[in-house]
């Protein structure tokens, strides 16, 4: 019976996931589609979800919160951070995972001695960062623009500020997990501020992928080791393909079709 996949967003029609999943599913022989669904109101996601017959499917922004709320049971780490970027129907129930997560601590094992990190933004996938960092004992510190949505980290024993309490200080690693680049040349943050935590940073990286934004050009500038979010991009849907398919492939095999995707297909 062919399968049904889909990635749930707003907007959608950016993500390559479609070509990382649809690639490997043809080079397994596997009976099964991968879709996008653009979701403009997130009250009909589950409604959506089930009506459509998906058989499993990865959410993006701004709908994980609502994923994890969908759903009837959650596994692993989506407990703690809330948000939920891969969901299996099994016989009518979802059933949450949070691949981004492992899929970001995965990208940055090649950046060695990381001990604190400042996380720009706080959503979903800076929940998700946030937390895997602390099950690795990296000190997370979180910095947004409003009060509002720091709670969760408050709540969870994170360091967090926004714009208006934030001191400055050295971290070994900057991310960014804002949208500010993606469409336009926005900063995370106050360009000047942003630049002098550069300076004293070992490590920057931006989860947007295959662009690069503003945050990185200025780590760039100043010579400091940078990556854009492809690399997260890939393991988290590694884990999420190993989910979807019940652990049936070997994950050396998934990362490698899928990596021949990033090398030959997008040219990232």
């Amino acid at each position: 019976m062919n399968k049904l996949f889909t990635i749930f967003g707003n907007p959608v029609s950016h993500s390559i996931s479609p070509l990382l999943h649809n690639y490997t599913i043809r080079a397994f022989g596997i009976n099964a589609c991968y879709g996008r669904t653009m979701l403009e109101n997130p009250k009909y996601f589950r409604e959506t979800f089930l009506k459509c017959g998906f058989n499993g499917a990865n959410i993006t922004v701004p709908l994980k919160e609502t994923a994890f709320e969908n759903c009837d049971e959650i596994y692993g780490i989506a407990n703690n951070i809330k948000a939920v970027n891969t969901i299996i129907n099994k016989n009518g129930k979802l059933i949450g995972y949070n691949t981004d997560a492992s899929g970001f601590y995965e990208s940055i094992k090649e950046f060695k001695g990381i001990k604190s990190a400042l996380i720009l933004g706080a959503g979903g996938t800076a929940k998700a960062i946030a937390n895997i960092l602390k099950t690795k004992e990296i000190k997370a510190t979180v910095l947004n623009r409003s009060e509002k949505r720091i709670k969760y980290f408050l709540d969870n024993d994170f360091e967090a500020f926004s714009w208006s309490n934030f001191y400055p200080k050295k971290y070994d690693i900057i991310i960014n997990t804002t949208s500010a680049g993606l469409k336009d040349n926005a900063f995370p943050l106050e360009e000047n501020l942003l630049n002098a935590l550069i300076k004293t940073s070992y490590y920057c990286i931006d989860v947007i992928y295959n662009k690069q934004t503003p945050f990185l050009k200025l780590a760039k500038k100043q010579n400091k080791p940078h990556k854009d979010g492809a690399d997260m991009l890939l393991y988290q849907a590694v884990l999420a393909f190993e989910i979807f398919f019940n652990y049936q492939y070997k994950k050396n095999d998934i990362e490698k079709h899928m990596k021949y995707v990033f090398g030959h297909l997008l040219k990232i």
